[in-house]
């Protein structure tokens, strides 16, 4: 465990939450600048592979060695990696075609579909204030998406789908994180990458349905080519940005309330928009600001009600 003196743990979750928003934002971007030439699977893996060699290098020394890889819980570690896998490739699926802040809001009705879900297969309680926040929160999304009109694109939906299946890992996350630790989690979530994205590779990385002209299905079916050396550091940054990254969102919320932690989360949202501006030229129009505002306002409001109620609807990282 990493020795931490002279830091009060309010003080240590807000700086590992907030540093660890940079990480996955830079490794969003990454991915985005690598969705044109490469495989969705191929980056994953190479991505996966770095991630589980820092985590069994740098994260498991200073936890609990090699003893991370035990478990007697294997079964619903990889019903959990299944699912962080298919929440992951759809997030990035929908970067592929979409900009960047419109992808990352619409995954972030995450903490909402967590509510549902909490009432669903918890059997939780939700007051009429969180219900409105939900519906609010919603809306959003759909002002984002625009249903109906020119500007609807089918690409929304993955992001979509991919905050869906992150409330799916929550309720898996709940039954098994009090007796499994984050370094165990992350260790297999890595696992359960490299032997999708492995499979993957032998399915259809040779190309033979990469002949697609839409952007998400030509970066799922393109064919794997070996790396261009000019693409090395961004491989690498990607796959230091998920091993340190997910380390330190699980240290923010090991160290202090998630609902204190949780709102630090939300710096993606602003963090992606000034990312999209930057490097691709990505404007949100005035409706996307609204939708944004609305999702954000009711993600906040969901956190904050649920910590006012004791809820336990919030105590996962919403990015793994």
């Amino acid at each position: 465990m990493i020795r931490t003196a002279n830091i009060s743990p309010a003080k240590l979750g807000a700086l590992c939450a907030a540093i660890s928003v940079i990480f996955f934002s830079i490794n969003d971007v990454a991915i985005k600048f690598l969705s044109g030439g490469y495989a969705l699977h191929q980056v994953v893996l190479i991505r996966s592979v770095i991630g589980l060699i820092l985590i069994m290098v740098l994260i498991a020394p200073l936890t609990d060695g090699w003893a991370i890889a035990r478990t007697k819980r294997l079964k619903m570690h990889m019903l959990r990696g299944l699912c962080v896998v298919f929440a992951n490739m759809t997030f990035f699926l929908g970067l592929a075609a979409m900009e960047l802040a419109d992808a990352v809001a619409i995954f972030f009705i995450s903490p909402l579909v967590i509510t549902v879900f909490s009432v669903i297969f918890l059997g939780e309680t939700v007051g009429s204030r969180r219900w409105a926040a939900i519906a609010v929160g919603f809306v959003g999304a759909l002002i984002m998406m625009r249903p109906g009109t020119d500007a609807f694109q089918l690409a929304s939906l993955l992001p979509l789908a991919a905050a869906f299946c992150y409330a799916g890992i929550h309720v898996i996350t709940r039954r098994i994180g009090g007796t499994e630790s984050a370094a165990t989690m992350a260790f297999y979530i890595q696992i359960m990458f490299i032997i999708v994205c492995l499979a993957m590779g032998l399915a259809v990385g040779d190309g033979r349905f990469g002949d697609q002209s839409d952007p998400s299905l030509a970066f799922l079916l393109r064919a794997w080519d070996w790396p261009l050396p000019a693409d090395y550091p961004v491989f690498l940054v990607i796959g230091t940005g998920i091993a340190i990254g997910g380390y330190l969102i699980s240290q923010a919320y090991r160290v202090t309330e998630a609902s204190f932690v949780a709102p630090f989360e939300y710096l993606a949202l602003p963090t992606s928009v000034g990312w999209g501006m930057l490097f691709f030229d990505e404007y949100p129009v005035a409706l996307d600001y609204i939708g944004m505002a609305l999702i954000l306002g009711a993600g906040l409001f969901t956190i904050w009600r649920g910590a006012q109620t004791k809820s336990p609807g919030l105590q996962r990282p919403l990015r793994r």
